[in-house]
């Protein structure tokens, strides 16, 4: 199993309220459309419209692979959100782990499990680093806050 994982960012709200927004996917998918437009790129913006969302999974573009849809799997109140891929060519999971820091500051780092042959995953590195990336950046632009 070959796993990604983002750099930890840190959020200006409780590890609770991300937690409760996150496991959330139908609300997630409301914060989502809230992230102001002026701080998320184009190509971003166009992705998180792309979004289908109910309340047990998020299916989202996966280029080439199509749609690509996750169901949630296990939560653990407040640190820990795991998705698992639902059809998907080979075994997946996103994880978003929660660390609260003080009763107001949280970090989250998002990690990306997925079973791949050892010959493709020269192919896939950069791309599912990026997404990595990319996914933990959304998490700093929503407004948790005003949720």
């Amino acid at each position: 199993m070959a796993t990604y994982q983002s750099d930890k960012v840190s959020l200006l709200t409780s590890a609770e309220t991300v937690f409760d927004k996150v496991s959330d996917l139908e609300g997630l998918s409301e914060l989502i459309k809230k992230a102001p437009t002026d701080k998320v790129p184009e190509e971003q913006r166009q992705m998180l419209d792309q979004i289908a969302v109910t309340p047990e999974t998020i299916s989202f573009p996966a280029g080439p692979a199509g749609m690509i849809t996750l169901r949630k799997a296990r939560e653990v109140r407040p640190t820990l959100v795991e998705l698992h891929g639902e059809g998907t060519p080979v075994p997946v999971a996103l994880k978003l782990m929660i660390t609260p820091l003080t009763p107001d500051t949280c970090e989250a780092q998002v990690v990306f499990e997925i079973q791949i042959p050892a010959m493709l995953k020269p192919m896939v590195n950069g791309p599912l680093q990026k997404m990595c990336d990319q996914f933990s950046n959304m998490l700093r632009q929503i407004p948790f806050a005003q949720a």
